[in-house]
């Protein structure tokens, strides 16, 4: 069932129904974890139908489980539904942050398909949050890898966006350069442009001011009769696209006709933010014809729309998530959201904080079972020459794979987090000196044999690490965490790639 879900996660975006009834009966007979993937390809259609509460509730409970269970995956992918869903209620802050989750979370061994989804995702989010440099840059690395997997569609639907980008920063080279690669790689592989690349390429041909070559580039768009009933936002952006070419080559009646269209459109299909555009472009022909009073007027119009869609949109997004926190998985969510505070971004692990929050519990606990609590510190050695050798990249990928294996060093009740850099911590309830060495030793020769060679090349993983252990009441947490780092020191200067601990 694991080999069909990940089929279904792969498929194009433009089946979403049939995936959801696909993803159906293995979100009810699969195991756990498959149920969870497929109930976020069932949160993903909701969204994509306009269902966004239902989505994002769905996004949040599959959200929790993988925080609860420390699957890094399924997480990353919950954080790429939770962005679609954040951004289609308007809240682009929310969306960026989890857009850089989504991408963070993912490993190296997870597919490059979706690693390509999740970095376009971030793309757009970034490009619209006035980032563009940075979008370009994750746009570009989404190419690379689309490129290399020979996946034509996603290749064309990047280049898209990097035209469109390009397009709405004012630089037409660029656009015309992402343009001119469209065409070689539709041409090579036989496909065709659907309606929003065909406005990309329109809207670079109209910038670069051929007013002329607009009308023939959307013409199976605006002419074709398969696409006049057609669902979504395309036509009647085509139409606005088409009007704004006619109305800078002087051709006025026919511009108007153009963004007729574009309004009855908008308005049948519910399309508040193209019926504002096309009152703004309907103010720019005013004017151009030199009807001041009249382009005054529909300025004022579309001061008055926009106002009133801002506000609408505000209390949409409001109600929406007032629907997601009072679902029944609200307390998971609220735990969810606390749970992200005490993540470390990168690896996934606890962050310094939760450590500063949990042991001083720990410690009580300890205290009154009269059960010693363990504390190990473990430091990367020589890390830093990988970041100088090789890349931040590349010890960024170090410090993820590290992430795994010191979560699978521990189960609950004990814990792993990042203290910062290349340092992390083992807490271990219950447990004494000789069962935490025993445990650390076990875990530095995971880090010593691990196949590094994919991401360092001939530079070695290996880690020191200092071990302590108390029931003494009189021990606080920064005195635990002094004992462990004197043992971390004594390990890297008897040698590194070892571990010291207190006489147990």
């Amino acid at each position: 069932m694991s080999i069909e879900v990940a089929e279904l996660e792969l498929r194009p975006v433009t089946e979403f129904r049939a995936t959801a009834a696909a993803a159906a009966p293995l979100e009810r007979d699969g195991d756990e974890r498959t149920a969870m993937r497929a109930r976020l390809i069932r949160a993903d259609a909701a969204l994509r139908e306009g269902r966004t509460a239902e989505g994002g509730t769905l996004a949040q409970q599959v959200n929790a489980w993988a925080l609860e269970h420390g699957d890094t995956y399924v997480l990353a992918c919950s954080h790429r539904t939770l962005t679609h869903f954040h951004y289609y209620i308007g809240d682009r802050a929310g969306a960026l942050a989890h857009a850089g989750q989504a991408v963070a979370h993912l490993g190296p061994d997870d597919p490059a398909a979706v690693r390509v989804r999740h970095l376009m995702t971030l793309a757009v989010v970034l490009g619209e949050s006035g980032s563009p440099g940075a979008a370009a840059r994750r746009y570009r690395e989404a190419l690379d890898l689309a490129t290399a997997m020979g996946d034509h569609q996603q290749t064309l639907m990047i280049l898209g966006n990097l035209a469109n980008l390009a397009t709405q920063e004012g630089d037409p080279r660029a656009a015309e350069r992402a343009i001119a690669r469209m065409t070689e790689v539709r041409a090579a592989a036989g496909l065709t442009l659907d309606g929003p690349q065909l406005i990309t390429v329109a809207r670079a041909r109209l910038a670069a001011g051929d007013h002329r070559a607009v009308e023939e580039i959307l013409r199976p768009l605006t002419q074709d009769a398969r696409h006049l009933d057609s669902t979504g936002a395309a036509l009647p952006e085509a139409m606005l696209t088409l009007g704004e070419a006619h109305r800078l080559a002087g051709r006025y009646a026919a511009a108007q006709a153009d963004l007729d269209a574009a309004r009855r459109l908008a308005r049948e299909r519910g399309l508040r933010a193209t019926e504002a555009a096309m009152l703004e472009q309907q103010a720019a022909l005013y004017a151009a014809m030199d009807q001041h009073r009249a382009a005054y007027d529909a300025h004022i119009a579309y001061h008055r729309f926009f106002a009133e869609l801002q506000s609408a949109q505000r209390d949409a997004q409001a109600r929406t998530l007032q629907a997601v926190y009072e679902a029944t998985e609200a307390r998971r969510i609220g735990e969810h959201y606390r749970e992200l505070a005490h993540r470390d971004a990168l690896t996934g692990l606890h962050n310094r904080r939760y450590a500063d929050e949990r042991l001083p519990a720990l410690l009580a606990e300890a205290v009154a079972a009269r059960s010693p609590l363990a504390a190990a510190i473990v430091d990367l050695d020589h890390f830093k020459r990988i970041n100088d050798t090789l890349s931040h990249d590349a010890g960024d990928l170090v410090l993820r794979q590290v992430g795994r294996l010191l979560t699978e060093a521990v189960s609950e009740p004990a814990f792993a987090a990042r203290l910062g850099g290349e340092e992390f911590l083992l807490a271990l309830p219950g447990t004494a000196v000789a069962a935490a060495v025993r445990t650390c030793e076990a875990l530095a020769a995971r880090l010593r044999g691990h196949d590094w060679a994919p991401i360092t090349g001939r530079l070695p993983v290996t880690a020191s690490i200092g071990v302590t252990a108390t029931a003494d009441p009189g021990v606080t947490p920064a005195v635990l965490l002094a004992r462990a780092d004197r043992q971390l020191y004594a390990a890297k200067h008897a040698g590194r790639d070892r571990v010291a601990a207190d006489a147990g």
